[in-house]
């Protein structure tokens, strides 16, 4: 495989969101890191494929953010809103997770900060209405990343 080739390890799973609209959970593997993708996908009549909204995790920062989201109450109107934590992606660059409210639903959002600019465009909401799939979905990933790989890459 070419060092900056892309490809999908393994699909995890989808949370549907409706309107031919789904987030999925993948392992991929870019210029020879592992890392996790969390992407919008949409099927129209017109294109069908991801979307820009989405971000990538490493293996590190998912190990870490699982266990909170895990430990989450199941009722999402139990969850109030806040920070889960700040989380080192690479220098200069972290991904920030919270529960707040986005385009008028609540939703566990991560979102991509660079310390040099501020919010970057990376990122994704995930309707907390969904917090029981979002859950497997992270468990999921993480039962799958301690999971030797078969692919050399």
């Amino acid at each position: 495989m070419s060092e900056s080739s892309f490809s999908i390890l393994r699909d995890i799973g989808a949370l549907p969101l409706g309107n031919g609209e789904e987030i999925r959970f993948s392992i991929d593997v870019y210029r020879g890191f592992r890392y996790v993708s969390i992407r919008r996908y949409v099927q129209t009549d017109g294109f069908s494929g991801p979307t820009m909204d989405g971000v990538t995790l490493t293996p590190e920062i998912l190990r870490v953010l699982a266990p909170k989201i895990m430990g989450l109450a199941d009722d999402p109107a139990a969850v109030p809103n806040g920070p889960l934590g700040k989380f080192a992606k690479r220098p200069g660059i972290c991904i920030i997770a919270e529960i707040c409210s986005q385009k008028g639903q609540r939703a566990l959002a991560l979102r991509q900060w660079e310390e040099e600019k501020g919010w970057t465009q990376k990122g994704i909401g995930l309707p907390l209405t969904q917090l029981k799939e979002i859950k497997q979905l992270f468990q999921q990933t993480r039962e799958a990343l301690d999971e030797q790989p078969i692919d050399d890459f």
